[in-house]
């Protein structure tokens, strides 16, 4: 019998490869239609009289919540265990020459999931009366994207773009909020690692999140560049835990620096034009 590091690992393995080898991109536009889809073939595979539920995490609760991000690439879910769901799944899947897995449930063998995600989702859209779509509410978005804290993908952008688009909207998102989502899905930041719980402060108390964003985004983009090379160059040597060390040592050895250097580059800048507006302010009272 295989162990669970094992089966982890294979796990982590499959997901790398549908982010980086996919080639369907889901938006909110074909999304809902995919759903429409679903429904209608759950109904006609005999859930007429069994409504089911389907809740969205990830980079899907995003494209359907938020104007930041456009698409993603693979659709996360906590998903009902009724057999002919999964049969549904595939059928559509089959239809429009989705990959394999276009929805699925994986994400409840990661870390950044939680039993009592559930409890803090709202209702989204409920499709020919059978298929009840709800997504993961802002906060706790963001407490699962810090807990997951990947730097080759959207995670740690993800986060900043919740944030500014609620700032942009006038429904600013504070840390007590994210530190109570925490606590509710994890019970505190114990296991979170400290890079996360730095960028989340730092992004806070800097709160240029349009700027942050871009800066970011660049660098997730650069980083899966990066383990996509590696992964071609020493098949079988790349694992989720390792991850941050690769890159960590391409930074010392290249020119590109990612998500975390970044984002202290720019609190570096943010520092520097403080301290010269406060010199100058200084100097504009002695003149006076």
């Amino acid at each position: 019998m295989r162990s669970r590091n094992s089966y982890d690992s294979t796990l982590w393995k499959v997901r790398f490869v549908m982010s980086t080898d996919n080639h369907e991109v889901f938006t909110k536009v074909n999304l809902d239609l995919y759903f429409r889809e679903l429904s209608k073939e759950y109904k006609r595979l005999g859930g007429r009289k069994l409504p089911v539920e389907i809740i969205l995490i990830g980079g899907a609760a995003i494209i359907e919540s938020y104007r930041f991000r456009e698409m993603t690439t693979d659709i996360d879910a906590v998903l009902p265990s009724v057999s002919i769901m999964k049969d549904a799944i595939n059928h559509v899947g089959d239809r429009f020459g989705l990959p394999n897995g276009w929805l699925n449930a994986n994400f409840i063998h990661t870390e950044s999931y939680s039993r009592r995600i559930g409890e803090f989702s709202k209702p989204y859209r409920t499709f020919n009366q059978v298929l009840n779509v709800r997504i993961v509410t802002a906060e706790y978005l963001i407490a699962m994207k810090l807990r997951s804290g990947r730097k080759y993908k959207n995670d740690l952008s993800d986060v900043v773009g919740i944030l500014a688009e609620h700032e942009q909207n006038g429904n600013p998102i504070g840390y007590e909020q994210i530190d109570t989502a925490v606590k509710n899905l994890y019970g505190g930041w114990e296991a979170f690692s400290q890079d996360a719980i730095s960028f989340l402060q730092d992004v806070l108390k800097d709160n240029r999140y349009l700027t942050i964003y871009d800066s970011i985004r660049q660098s997730e983009m650069q980083a899966k560049e990066i383990l996509l090379d590696f992964q071609q160059a020493y098949p079988g040597v790349m694992k989720e835990d390792n991850v941050d060390s690769i890159l960590e040592n391409k930074a010392k050895t290249g020119s590109k620096t990612f998500v975390l250097d970044q984002l202290a580059a720019l609190k570096k800048q943010r520092e520097r034009t403080s301290k010269t507006t406060e010199n100058r302010s200084h100097k504009d009272r002695d003149e006076r």
